[in-house]
């Protein structure tokens, strides 16, 4: 049997609650097909080999309560798992610094801890926590435009030996100053900003290489995206988008043959819809022109459960990170980024990616 991997979560919000509610469905119903990854088996780990030893977060309601109670606290929406039938666990959520994780559309519906101490007092802590449970790999999934607070979990990862996985696009593994010092010291890291399983940015990549591929001349295109979560509510502020627009929109120009000028392509969140709740909507169009200049356009009209959409490729990052740390590779794991992530340090097409991160699994 393989070993148990430990991992710390930071930011327990309704990503992680969908990831560990989602474990625990598959631990109640072990007759269904496990659909939903991508990879049942990983060197040996199935995605019942993670425990996940201790949480941070900045919520009143969420920070000194034991994990499996911290995940349904508001503003979470994800119930798939009754509460009183999740497992008890010793995990519990510790205080994180606040820093700028905290945007101010959501200030009201997160209610910040009123902290008593010193940022200096809390890294201390941090690092007595990661050492006492064994934690060997941070998974972070903060709300977009917290670049500060993203920064003092990847030093944290340097100072503690621990793998980092950053699911934000706050960019750790894809800059090259971040991405040298986790090659220097030998600690893997994968990022950043997690493409959903069948999101809106992996299904608008796909479908512009398609048509570049198939020889097509792409003029102008656009992602519009809204949701009900706390992730949109957060993205209403516009300071917040900039590294996730960027993101973004690379990760679709990519897979073009030409790139388009800025203003002939828009990738981003738009808008924030609060009956929708964790559902996500996507709206894509394509416009160019084929044989003799004659037009043709498409649209793409994806809904999806955000949380479901993102779990999947978390149990298959946690997995690579820990073969990364099995085998002391350190630095960015370029394939496991490049399949995984939306702003990978090196992008390549999907296809090569999943061939280059399975040949990563088979020690290639």
């Amino acid at each position: 049997m393989a070993d148990r991997i430990k991992v710390a979560l930071v930011g327990i919000g309704n990503c992680f609650s969908g990831l560990i509610q989602g474990i625990e469905y598959y631990r109640e119903n072990p007759s269904q097909e496990v659909t939903g990854i991508i990879h049942d088996k990983l060197a040996g780990y199935g995605i019942h080999d993670i425990d996940f030893v201790c949480g941070f977060d900045v919520g009143e309601n969420k920070v000194g309560k034991p994990l499996n109670d911290a995940i349904y606290g508001s503003p979470n929406m994800v119930n798939w798992i009754p509460n009183d039938s999740m497992p008890k666990t010793d995990a519990k959520v510790y205080e994180s610094p606040l820093l700028d994780g905290v945007g101010i559309w959501v200030e009201n519906k997160i209610n910040p801890i009123t902290s008593t101490k010193t940022n200096e007092e809390i890294t201390a802590e941090v690092k007595k926590v990661l050492k006492d449970t064994g934690a060997e790999i941070i998974v972070s999934y903060l709300p977009v435009g917290s670049d500060k607070v993203t920064e003092f979990w990847a030093q944290i990862c340097l100072d503690t030996n621990t793998a980092f996985v950053n699911c934000i696009p706050s960019f750790i593994a894809s800059d090259e100053t971040w991405a040298k010092k986790f090659q220097d010291k030998n600690i893997p890291c994968i990022g950043d900003d997690i493409k959903g399983q069948v999101g809106a940015t992996i299904v608008h990549r796909t479908l512009a290489k398609l048509c570049s591929d198939r020889g097509t001349k792409i003029e102008k295109t656009y992602q519009i995206n809204v949701g009900g979560n706390t992730d949109f509510l957060n993205m209403k502020e516009q300071d917040r988008l900039v590294s996730k627009r960027i993101s973004k929109t690379e990760s679709v120009q990519s897979q073009l043959k030409e790139r388009l000028n800025d203003d002939q392509i828009y990738v981003g969140p738009s808008d924030f819809i609060p009956f929708l709740g964790n559902t996500k909507l996507m709206f894509m169009r394509i416009e160019g022109r084929q044989w003799a200049n004659i037009p043709y356009n498409m649209e793409v009209r994806l809904e999806v459960d955000d949380k479901a959409n993102s779990a999947g490729i978390v149990i298959d990052a946690i997995r690579l990170a820990r073969i990364a740390l099995d085998r002391k590779i350190g630095g960015p794991i370029k394939p496991a980024s490049a399949y995984l992530m939306k702003h990978p340090i090196e992008q390549t097409s999907d296809v090569l990616a999943k061939t280059a991160c399975e040949k990563f699994v088979a020690g290639d």
